[in-house]
Order: C-alpha cells, then structure tokens, then sequence
C-alpha cells in the first residue's frame, strides 16, 4: 500500500494487499479490501465499501453508504453520489454461488452518477455522460448522455462542466452554457467536444 501523503481515518480498514495512490482520503467506517486499486487524489466518504480487485482511477469522488463491487471499474475523475448503488449478478440467489459470474460494470472517465442511482451490471456508462438521481441504468450509457427515469432513458446531452447542451443550431453544433465549448453529434447517439480530447483533463483540473 503506498503510503506517501495518503490518509485513512482510524475508524476505516484496509485489508492487504493493495495499492492506493498519493494523496487519496479515506474517511470514517470505510473498508477497501485487499487487492483492490485506487489511484491518486481520490476521496472515500463515510461508509464505503472498495471489494476485491476493484479498480479505482485517479481523482475519483465517492461519497458516503456506497459499495463498489468486484467487476466495477471506475476511470479517472469519476464521481458517485450518496448511496448510489452498483451490482455484479443480474440473477442472485441466495442458494447458488455465483462469485464466478459476476458481471462488468465500467464507468468512464469524468462521468457523473446522482444520489440513490442504481446501475445494473453489465453495462458501460460513457464519459461525462450523468446520471440523475434515483435513475436505475439497464443499459450502456453513451458519452455525454443525460440520464433520468426508471428505467433511465436519455432526454438530452451533458457537457464536461456539467451543464445540458443547448438545442443543435443550423450545423448541428451544441453549446456549454458555461464554458461555451461546442459539442456536435456526429453519428446518431454519439457526441463529441469540438473544444477538448475527450481522454485529457480539464486545462483547470
């Protein structure tokens, strides 16, 4: 376990072995269990559950009463709001072991879930797609999606800063509100950032 400016609140347990990045908090009543990876920079609230062999990317917020579960994989500067809830079987039963068959959860670079979604596993949330609160995701998410519902369908398109995309104008290109960065979907259900690589960091963050 790296150990250089890294904080684990004394009420949290950190099974060994595993890695944890520089700079990453793990508050209070919190356990990362052994073999699980978590990049740098990170922030672990109250209450949260890493599992075995987990895989967490640099800058990645989780906020209080979450579980990660093995076969969840969450990219760089992903952010998981209170109690959102991922899965790993599709069709648990107490009666029959399925740790073999658990299933792939992937959550990509910069990509937002609200408070009290559920993802069910098997699915590929895009980058800087969001998730509104209480959403329950049955299916991939495409980048920048704007999700909402149960079952979550998507009513429009998120920018990396956060803000609903405005409506195409005569070329088909859609504005932040705040950033005024454009974004065009070139392919029906697949957008891109005219402005900014999808794979870099915000030039502020």
């Amino acid at each position: 376990m790296t150990e250089t400016n890294l904080f684990v609140h004394p009420s949290a347990y950190v099974d060994e072995p595993c890695r944890i990045g520089t700079g990453t908090k793990i508050w209070h009543f919190s356990h990362v269990m052994a073999y699980a990876q978590i990049g740098q920079d990170c922030v672990l609230g109250q209450n949260v559950m890493v599992a075995n062999h987990v895989v967490i990317g640099d800058r990645v917020h989780i906020q209080n009463n979450v579980s990660v579960y093995t076969g969840v994989e969450l990219e760089a500067d992903v952010f998981c709001g209170p109690s959102c809830v991922f899965t790993n079987v599709s069709n648990p039963r107490t009666e029959i072991n399925r740790k073999a068959e658990y299933e792939r959860t992937l959550v990509r670079r910069g990509a937002t879930i609200g408070a009290n979604a559920t993802i069910v596993c098997g699915v590929t949330i895009g980058r800087y797609a969001f998730i509104g609160a209480g959403a329950v995701v049955l299916r991939d998410v495409p980048d920048y999606g704007l999700m909402v519902g149960v079952p979550a369908s998507r009513i429009g398109w998120m920018s990396r800063h956060g803000y609903p995309l405005t409506s195409p104008d005569s070329l088909g290109v859609m504005h932040c509100s705040h950033s005024g960065w454009r974004y065009q979907e070139q392919i029906p259900g697949m957008v891109v950032c005219l402005d900014w690589p999808e794979e870099q960091p915000l030039p502020n963050g």
